[in-house]
């Protein structure tokens, strides 16, 4: 099996943005799901707290991974959304140990 790489990038709204980020992230799912050794791309909603959202992510490689996050989708997303966030998305790499 190819190695894979997972990631989970988690946002938090700022309140009373709920919505509007919401719209920004959803925006994402399907450009991202069309591109080259995207194999999972999933928006979460937290079922605890209303402003957190979470994509889980799996991808063919490092290095898709890497061109996914020079798309021009995720550049207009991250300044559309860069007034909508608490703070910048935390996002984590993982590989399967």
């Amino acid at each position: 099996m190819a190695a894979t790489v997972h990631v989970v990038a988690r946002f938090i709204a700022i309140p009373g943005k709920e919505s509007a980020l919401l719209a920004v992230l959803n925006a994402l799912v399907p450009p991202t799901r069309r591109e080259l050794d995207c194999y999972q791309y999933d928006l979460l909603a937290s079922s605890n707290d209303p402003r957190e959202f979470c994509f889980v992510e799996r991808w063919g490689s490092d290095k898709a991974l890497d061109a996914h996050l020079e798309t021009a989708h995720i550049k207009s997303m991250l300044q559309q959304g860069e007034p909508l966030v608490e703070s910048p998305p935390e996002i984590r790499r993982y590989h399967i140990a």
